[in-house]
């Protein structure tokens, strides 16, 4: 069964509170459900919008469109015998719920991504990442239907077909619109190396390790204490967006070439890089705080005072077209100083 809303508002369902509606807002648990939210569509002759948590979105209109939330189910543990295991996880599953359970059962693969918000089908669709990990580190393949047909067509598509790259994917471009995704196929491991690249984070954990070795608590995985290690850092520097709307990183974090950042840094030899196998990444949020936004406000929105990296909607009567003139001072002011273009993270429906 689903169910079916008309003329629905979407505000308290995107965060950032955006004020948007859609012609149809239809929530379905299952496949059957799925099947015939799909045939709904096509009988009201509409576009089919998935929606998980509305974390990286911003409405900038109403969506002509049927809005299809996909409910929770539950996840499949029957492969869990070997070294490696491999876990079927349903579309509508929070994203941090199942990296608590995974962690919790001392599997390794999604620690660093935790508290990440939204719901499992969006995360390789952004291709999600932090704290040196992407999903694209443990996807083993996405289900799910192609809508381009004259009916919806399941299909079972390989990660290393999905073009999954920093915060990109096949689903944000050329598959935009066409593939409903209902679930993602996760290889986890019971035996890995951590990922503790960043300082605050290794120095973190291992002072865990040191107090749950003192006090003989080993019953505490490590992947779950990176993972609450994680959760802690990001409530720290990140804003509950249940309490000041925002959808986390607005920019991404840019990649430049070894010889930019080499001429960067020596005229700002304090300005973080990371490097990567295409070129160097560049930390965005000091970027702007160097341009004097972080605190800054205009009109109804505004740059976090602890973290410039993350835009904010202060009154929550504020307008799409305020945030992105914003977003546009700011990466005009980057792109003055440091001669870098800043790109928006969040998707953009206008």
């Amino acid at each position: 069964m689903i169910s079916k809303q008309e003329n629905a508002d979407l505000t308290l369902l995107n965060t950032f509170r955006l004020p948007a509606k859609a012609s149809w807002l239809v929530k379905a648990s299952g496949e059957a459900a799925l099947l015939e939210a799909l045939d709904f569509a096509r009988q009201q002759k509409l576009a089919v919008f998935p929606l998980g948590g509305g974390s990286n979105l911003l409405l900038a209109r109403d969506l002509d469109a049927l809005v299809l939330q996909q409910l929770p189910e539950p996840l499949d543990w029957s492969d869990t015998g070997g070294q490696t295991v491999s876990l079927r996880v349903p579309a509508g599953y929070n994203w941090h719920q199942l990296v608590l359970e995974t962690t919790s059962r001392g599997l390794f693969g999604l620690e660093n991504l935790a508290l990440i918000p939204g719901q499992a089908g969006a995360a390789p669709i952004q291709n999600i990442g932090a704290y040196g990990r992407e999903v694209s580190d443990c996807l083993e393949a996405v289900e799910g239907y192609w809508l381009d047909d004259p009916s919806p067509r399941k299909d079972k598509l390989a990660a290393k077909d999905c073009a999954l790259g920093y915060r990109d994917s096949r689903f944000k471009r050329d598959w935009k619109g066409r593939f409903v995704i209902t679930a993602l196929q996760l290889r986890l491991q019971k035996n890995a190396e951590p990922c503790l690249g960043y300082a605050d984070l290794a120095d973190r954990v291992a002072a865990k390790k040191d107090l749950r070795q003192q006090q003989e608590q080993a019953c505490i995985p490590l992947p779950r204490i990176i993972a609450d290690t994680v959760a802690e850092i990001r409530r720290e520097k990140l804003p509950d967006p249940q309490e000041l709307p925002n959808a986390g990183s607005f920019f991404k974090n840019p990649l430049v070439s070894r010889e930019e950042a080499l001429a960067l840094s020596k005229d700002w030899p304090k300005l973080p890089q990371y490097p990567t196998e295409e070129g160097v990444k560049l930390a965005a949020g000091w970027l702007i705080d160097q341009c004097g936004y972080k605190g800054y406000r205009q009109e109804h929105f505004g740059v976090h005072a602890s973290q410039a990296l993350v835009l904010v909607h202060h009154s929550q009567v504020g307008k799409a077209s305020e945030l992105l003139a914003l977003a546009t001072s700011i990466s005009d002011a980057v792109y003055q100083r440091f001669g870098v273009r800043l790109e928006r993270e969040p998707e953009l429906l206008d």
